[in-house]
């Protein structure tokens, strides 16, 4: 039996311990907010916050997560109201909106370690999210605007 918190809540998972956690989330949890991009690790849609780091939930397992805290894109903001996803709003970031959910997690990761970032630490921490339509500034400038630093 493996024990987790996610999004703040208790949980207990006795299922097949290789289990990718993208899979429980989406399919045992129906919280479906998480996306399925590269199941490699490679493209970010898949991204949730693991103990508060950005974390790949296609390449992790659940018998990875005994005893940590995960949050989805479900559990950032009870009322969406992260600074990052008011600043995502504010300059209407989204173009098709799939790969939004893991860039949305990974800069709220960036936000918690870094404050204050600047362009190159953005362009760092955000380059392994992949944006199809390449909304890539859009990002940037919404991450500065979630930081309170010059966009």
């Amino acid at each position: 039996m493996i024990k987790l918190k996610l999004n703040g809540t208790n949980r207990q998972f006795d299922g097949d311990p290789e289990m990718p956690l993208l899979w429980y989330l989406r399919d045992e949890l129906q919280l479906n907010g998480t996306k399925y991009g590269c199941g490699r690790g490679l493209c970010g849609a898949c991204t949730v916050l693991l103990n508060g780091v950005a974390t790949r939930s296609c390449i992790t397992t659940m018998k990875s997560l005994a005893g940590k805290a995960v949050t989805t894109i479900e559990g950032l903001s009870a009322h969406g109201d992260h600074p990052v996803q008011k600043a995502w709003k504010t300059i209407a970031v989204p173009q098709c909106g799939y790969c939004q959910s893991g860039q949305i997690m990974q800069a709220a990761s960036l936000l918690k370690k870094t404050p204050k970032p600047t362009d190159a630490d953005i362009d760092s921490a955000m380059s392994g999210n992949i944006c199809r339509c390449g909304t890539y500034q859009r990002i940037r400038k919404a991450v500065k605007i979630a930081a309170g630093v010059k966009a």
